[in-house]
């Protein structure tokens, strides 16, 4: 589904975006995750080696990526597809990421983004998400899109440093 305002359009990717979703991606990463993932591993992230693992997720059928161009230009991206935790149930989907180029924070357009996703999602679905614990901006907005807390938490070690992330879901 495609979504626009004057200056937003949010429409399904195509391979052709990889390398716009890459460098939203890594910058995105090292916006957010400052002070919570280690400087070292978001100085380490690789804008060419994203481009190419987003060339081959774009092609997959089993799930959806959308981006946001404001302007025509590409500032953000949303992937959305089957959950993949055991205790999901098979219709259950799972937001894998929603990240948006930190100079267009603020303005609506993940709103935007969040609204085209979530309008995808059949009524009979469960949507949820895993977010980072210490990422309370995320945490806030998510809140603001109807997702909760589950109780579900898991440690990822990112950088070498353990992190707890918390799943939220949203019916």
């Amino acid at each position: 589904m495609d979504h626009e305002r004057d200056d937003l359009t949010i429409r399904p990717a195509t391979a052709a975006d990889a390398s716009a979703i890459a460098r939203i991606h890594v910058a995105s990463w090292r916006e957010a995750y400052a002070g919570i993932v280690p400087t070292q591993y978001l100085a380490s992230l690789d804008v060419a080696a994203r481009e190419a693992w987003w060339d081959d997720v774009v092609g997959r059928t089993a799930s959806s990526t959308w981006v946001a161009e404001l302007d025509q230009r590409t500032v953000g991206f949303a992937h959305l597809g089957p959950a993949g935790d055991e205790d999901a149930e098979p219709e259950d989907l799972e937001l894998y990421a929603i990240y948006l180029d930190p100079e267009t924070w603020g303005r609506g357009v993940a709103r935007d983004l969040m609204r085209t996703v979530l309008d995808a999602a059949p009524e009979s679905s469960a949507v949820s998400l895993w977010v980072l614990a210490d990422n309370e901006r995320a945490r806030r907005f998510y809140k603001r899109h109807g997702f909760e807390p589950d109780g579900v938490e898991k440690i990822e070690e990112i950088g070498g440093k353990p992190l707890t992330e918390v799943r939220y879901r949203r019916r």
